[in-house]
């Protein structure tokens, strides 16, 4: 009886450590110091596959008592090699998160929703609008109150246990648009109608690319082909 009573405990409480921990601590919507880019309607438009661009760069992370986040991102790049050229990155994603026993938080995105628009104007006419699906992991995090905002501070820490930027509290509940999948991949099978499908819109936006983008990659894949037929013609001879 005590065995089956202490192996109930450990199954349960292997469960528990699979499906994550809860968490409260991170409910809410955070944002750099700037408080200038945020999640939610406001940093990305998902039908119409529009990002508004924010007033100053900066990091914002949302999380839900549920296990759902969103993140938006607005970097400016340096160029030290040519100052003249910097380059701009705006990037969204949504998905769901673990709080595992450790005290490390895994993020794992809806892959077919996350977006980036990369600007290099010095390489590109246009800017470059391209699907994006990374999955995070942070070591551990703490929550705080900031002695010089006297806010709520939250501190993410990378996993090599490098700190991010901190966040603060902008506002909760979170700023978010729906959690569930946005722009889901066309299918063959869909119906076709008088209007183009939100679902088919992203996919035909994103496979432009631009003449030196295709460039290079043929000749990418000419040096694969080169690669291996060296490779061939080494074990023949």
């Amino acid at each position: 009886m005590v065995r089956s009573i202490a192996a109930t405990i450990l199954v349960t409480s292997a469960l528990a450590a699979a499906q994550g921990l809860p968490v409260t601590d991170l409910v809410g919507t955070w944002s750099s110091k700037s408080n200038s880019t945020l999640t939610g309607p406001g940093f990305y438009d998902p039908v119409n596959e529009v990002f508004n661009e924010p007033e100053h760069t900066g990091v914002s992370y949302s999380f839900t008592e549920d296990g759902h986040y969103e993140e938006a991102y607005y970097r400016a790049i340096s160029n030290p090699a040519n100052p003249k050229c910097p380059k701009g990155i705006i990037q969204w994603q949504h998905g769901s998160f673990t709080k595992h026993t450790n005290g490390s938080l895994v993020l794992v995105p809806i892959a077919v929703d996350g977006r980036q628009l990369l600007s290099d104007p010095c390489r590109y006419d246009n800017a470059v609008y391209t699907r994006y699906n990374i999955s995070e992991m942070f070591s551990r995090y703490e929550v705080l109150t900031d002695p010089y905002h006297n806010i709520p501070r939250l501190n993410l820490y990378k996993h090599d246990e490098s700190p991010m930027l901190p966040l603060y509290l902008a506002m909760t509940p979170p700023q978010m648009l729906p959690t569930t999948t946005l722009n889901p991949l066309a299918t063959e099978t869909a119906k076709s109608t008088g209007k183009v499908k939100r679902g088919e819109l992203p996919h035909k936006v994103l496979e432009k690319r631009t003449p030196e983008m295709k460039t290079a990659d043929r000749w990418w894949w000419f040096g694969v082909a080169m690669t291996a037929s060296g490779g061939i013609l080494y074990f023949l001879f």
